[in-house]
C-alpha cells in the first residue's frame, strides 16, 4: 500500500470517532460527510490538508482546548527507535493541525510534540515554532538533547535542520547558532544510529549554506580530542559531500 492509501475512508470513519471521544466540540457526522468519498485521486499531502481542512470546520474554533483534547489520543509510547515511519501514521493530520496552529499557543504545543514524538514524527510541525520563537524553542531543545526518550533526542536535532526534505528551509541554525552548535554538540556522541544520522544530516545542509559554521563546529569538537565512534561516523556522513 502507498502512503496516500492509508488515509481513506475506513480511515476517516475511525479517525472520526478517535477524535469524537477526546474532543468534546467535535462533530463525528459533519467531519464524515465532509470527507468520506473525496480522498479517491488525491496524493499524500492533499489527502493530509485536507483531512486537517475538515478537523478546523468540524473541532471549536479554540487551538488551545483542542491541542489539549489530543493529549489523551496519542496511546502507548514506542519502544526503542524502530517504528517511526512504520506506525503512527494515523496521527499525521493531527501533527498537522499544531503545524497551522502551534504558534497559536506555542509552549502548549511544544509541549504536546515532546508527546507526538514518541509516537510518530513531529519534525515538521515544530519547524513553525522555530520560526518564529527560535530563541526560546531552541532552549527547550537542547533541554530534549538530555531525555532518555530516543525520539525526543531525535526530535531536538532533526527541528532545526536547515533543509529538511518536504519542508522549507528554516534559518532558525543561524539566527541562534550557538544554540544550534549547543544542541548538535550534546547530541554528538549519541548511541543511537537514528539520533547519529540526524546531526550528520544538520551538518550536511549547514555546508551547503555556512560551511564556515560546519567547518566551525566540527574543529571545535576535535578541539577535545579523538572522538568517539559515533562523533566520527556523524562527521563522516555529514562531510559526506565535501571535496
Amino acid at each position: 500500500m502507498k502512503h496516500k492509501e492509508y488515509y481513506n475512508d475506513p480511515y476517516i470513519q475511525l479517525f472520526s470517532e478517535r477524535l469524537a471521544v477526546s474532543a468534546p466540540d467535535f462533530d463525528p457526522e459533519a467531519f464524515s460527510r465532509r470527507l468520506t468519498g473525496q480522498l479517491d485521486g488525491k496524493e499524500l499531502f492533499a489527502r493530509i490538508d485536507c483531512i486537517t481542512d475538515a478537523m478546523e470546520q468540524c473541532m471549536g474554533c479554540d487551538s488551545s482546548k483542542n491541542i489539549q483534547a489530543f493529549f489523551n489520543l496519542l496511546g502507548p509510547e514506542r519502544k526503542g527507535a524502530d517504528g517511526m515511519f512504520s506506525s503512527g501514521w494515523w496521527l499525521w493530520p493531527i501533527s498537522r493541525y499544531v503545524e497551522r496552529h502551534g504558534n497559536e499557543h506555542w509552549e502548549l504545543s511544544l509541549s504536546f510534540l515532546k508527546e507526538l514524538t514518541k509516537r510518530f514524527t513531529g519534525e515538521y510541525a515544530i519547524r513553525p515554532l522555530l520560526k518564529e520563537r527560535p530563541a526560546e524553542v531552541m532552549e527547550e531543545l537542547l533541554l530534549w538533547t538530555k531525555e532518555q526518550n530516543v525520539h525526543v533526542r531525535r526530535l531536538a536535532g532533526e527541528g532545526v535542520r536547515i533543509r529538511l526534505p518536504w519542508s522549507q528551509k528554516l534559518f532558525a541554525a543561524l539566527l541562534e547558532f550557538e544554540k544550534y552548535c549547543a544542541i548538535l554538540t550534546n547530541l554528538k556522541d549519541d548511541p543511537e544510529k537514528f539520533v547519529q544520522k540526524s546531526i550528520g544530516n544538520n551538518l550536511n545542509d549547514l555546508y551547503k549554506e555556512a560551511p564556515e559554521k560546519a567547518d566551525f563546529i566540527i574543529a571545535q569538537w576535535k578541539k577535545t580530542g579523538p572522538g568517539s565512534k559515533a562523533q566520527e561516523w556523524i562527521i563522516k556522513h555529514g562531510t559526506r559531500n565535501q571535496v
